[in-house]
This record gives C-alpha cells, structure tokens and sequence, in this order.
C-alpha cells in the first residue's frame, strides 16, 4: 500500500491553533483513495523539528510528503517551490530561539527544489475555483527550516520519495475582528486533497506559467 505523510505545524505566534494542522488531518479523514496517510503535528521549535520530521519519514516510509504551514496573512493556497539554507526568525520560536542570518546546514547546498509536480497541484487546486499560486519562497522561519531539512532527508535517503512544502492561509476564527484575510478549512482540505492527487498521478510536471515578477 502507498504511504502518505502530510505535517502540520502547532500554534504559534500568539495565535491558539494553526490551519495546517487542521486541515491535514481532515485530508487524513476524508481520503478516498487507497493510500495509508499518516499526518504529523510538527513543533514550531528549530532546534527539534528536523529530527520529529526524519524519525517519521522513516517510521512510516512514505511514497509521498507534503508538509504544509500557516502563511499569515495570504489570500491563497501557495504551493513552493524552493527552499533556501538559511533562518532568519522574525520572530522567537515556540521555546524562545530566533536564529538571525545563520544557515540551516552549514555544509548544506544553498537551495532545494520541490519535487512535487507543483505546476500541475496549482491546476489542479485552481479547477476547483480555490485561490492558489506558486510561491517562490517559503520566508524564512520555521515552514522554510523544515522544507528545507524535508528535501535533505529526501535527497539522499529516500530518492524515490517526492516532496514539498504548501503555505495556507488564517482559517476564519483567527482573523475575527480583524481585516486579514483567511480562508476556510474545508477549501484549504479541497485544495491540499487536489495537490495530493496530483502528486500521486503525474509524473511529469506540467509546463505552465507560474513564474513572478518580483
């Protein structure tokens, strides 16, 4: 049986819960398919995150992983498409730690590519009327820290594995009173859904449009 990964984060930022571990555990259950999906709850610590995502990269050998994160803030579903060596916190983590220009691996390449179809996760996700873009910088906090990481885990020990990162936005209760924009949590778990079909039925990625300006 193919097995899926699919991580979230907990809280942060003041903030009482987080979207994307809300909505990956909805993908988990609602599935259709076959597929055996694991999810993880991912602290949002740098010290400790790499290693809860490699013990359950191993632990359940999956054909396919998607971690995703709270982008606050953005009006859409954001597929990435790079992750950089490098954190630089905005903010402390949930222990107190905020690395300021240090890199993540300090023999590591500069760079890591999705290896996700996210050409064809973006069409997919947008056929359904659901906002959605590719990104081409997952910041650089915690989601870039472990897209990061994930993808050095992949690269030489898991080379059958395709993976990457998806940025959601506030669901509704965090932005109560305010003027952020969210979105629900059953269109983020419609469009991560749709980005996991994609991942598990192309092979090559599509060629569209997907590039930016600035």
């Amino acid at each position: 049986m193919t097995s899926v990964l699919l991580t979230g984060f907990e809280p942060f930022g003041g903030e009482t819960t987080n979207p994307s571990w809300a909505a990956v555990q909805a993908v988990r259950d609602q599935w259709w398919g076959p597929e055996e999906i694991h999810v993880l709850e991912l602290p949002v610590a740098f010290d400790v995150v790499g290693r809860a995502l490699c013990d359950a990269i191993r632990d359940t050998d999956p054909s396919i992983v998607i971690c995703v994160g709270q982008a606050g803030g953005s009006t859409s579903v954001a597929v990435e498409r790079v992750a950089i060596n490098v954190d630089d916190a905005r903010i402390p983590d949930n222990t107190g730690f905020q690395p300021i220009d240090e890199p993540i691996l300090a023999d590591g390449p500069a760079a890591f590519f999705s290896t996700l179809p996210i050409k064809a996760a973006v069409a997919a996700v947008g056929a359904r009327g659901i906002p959605v873009q590719v990104s081409q910088t997952a910041g650089t906090y915690t989601c870039n820290h472990v897209f990061y990481l994930l993808m050095n885990e992949l690269a030489p020990r898991h080379p059958h594995t395709r993976g990457g990162f998806v940025h959601v936005p506030y669901s509704p209760d965090q932005t109560v009173g305010t003027d952020r924009p969210s979105m629900a949590i059953e269109t983020m778990t419609e469009a991560l859904a749709a980005i996991l079909t994609a991942a598990l039925t192309t092979d090559a990625d599509l060629k569209l449009v997907g590039g930016s300006l600035n």
